[in-house]
């Protein structure tokens, strides 16, 4: 695949922002986003919006940073390092995504600002433990989304916040049309829940451009941190300059190599690996 350039040594590179939970257990969230920026040859930035407690088999339990210092970790970054792309992931409380909406805002990130702002709306892990406060989907659907460069759920996700049921081609094509009423420019359901298909197809719409993004289905159990790869990986590109349909075609085949790369851990789900990127250069 054709990867991002790569920065010389001793010049500052691109760089990208998560703003997420952590997992302790390497996997995904905040771990996952920095694993793929560092390797995609960007500079990632954090702002800690949670510290998980979870390992290969689930979550048992979250604490919430306070939304002030949240917010004032993007506010510092952005005052002091600069970066051309954002992410979001998990925000666990509507007082946190508040906070990140105002602060993004206020510093030019989103749809309204220069910085482009990538949504993952992340609302349970992969299996099933909740990581947002249920009242929080209010939250994301009214304060967050509608800043949003380009939103990736999950089909779970899709179903939350849209009430759509996607099991094909046209119940993905109502969830779109659905999630982009709620504001954001661009909207991705991804396929990859979808276990019945041999391929994981992703819709990507924008009112009215529709792509169609698919891939074979890799047969692992080992997909954790999938979806932030994803999010993070399009956040990259797009600091890079792509435009969303570009930036999102790339996120969808690195992620897909890093599929491929992905390797058993602890007793549960191993994590998609981007560790394949330091064996071919």
């Amino acid at each position: 695949m054709k990867l991002l350039p790569l920065t010389p040594d001793g010049r500052t590179p691109v760089r990208a922002l998560t703003i997420a939970g952590t997992d302790s257990g390497g996997g995904a969230g905040i771990q996952a986003d920095s694993r793929t920026m560092a390797l995609l040859g960007v500079h990632a930035c954090v702002a800690v919006a949670a510290v998980t407690v979870q390992n290969t088999v689930g979550v048992s339990g979250f604490h919430e940073i306070p939304p002030q210092v949240v917010a004032d970790q993007v506010r510092c970054v952005i005052g002091d390092i600069g970066i051309g792309a954002a992410k979001t992931g998990m925000l666990a409380s509507t007082a946190i995504i508040e906070a990140v909406a105002a602060v993004c805002g206020e510093v030019g990130i989103g749809r309204a600002g220069t910085i482009p702002l990538v949504v993952d709306p992340v609302a349970a892990s992969m299996h099933g433990d909740p990581l947002l406060h249920a009242e929080a989907l209010d939250a994301l659907r009214e304060v967050l989304i509608p800043m949003a460069t380009v939103i990736t759920p999950n089909l779970d996700e899709v179903r939350l916040l849209s009430g759509v049921h996607v099991t094909d081609d046209g119940s993905a094509r109502r969830a779109a049309e659905a999630l982009l009423e709620l504001g954001p420019r661009w909207v991705v359901v991804k396929g990859g829940h979808l276990r019945s298909s041999d391929f994981s197809t992703d819709l990507l719409f924008d009112g009215d451009r529709l792509h169609e993004l698919s891939a074979p289905r890799i047969d692992t159990g080992n997909d954790h941190g999938g979806g932030d790869t994803l999010a993070a990986a399009t956040a990259c590109a797009l600091a890079h300059g792509y435009e969303v349909p570009e930036a999102i075609a790339f996120a969808k085949e690195w992620t897909t190599r890093c599929l491929k790369a992905a390797y058993p851990l602890g007793a549960g789900h191993g994590p998609v690996s981007p560790l394949w990127r330091l064996a071919e250069g």
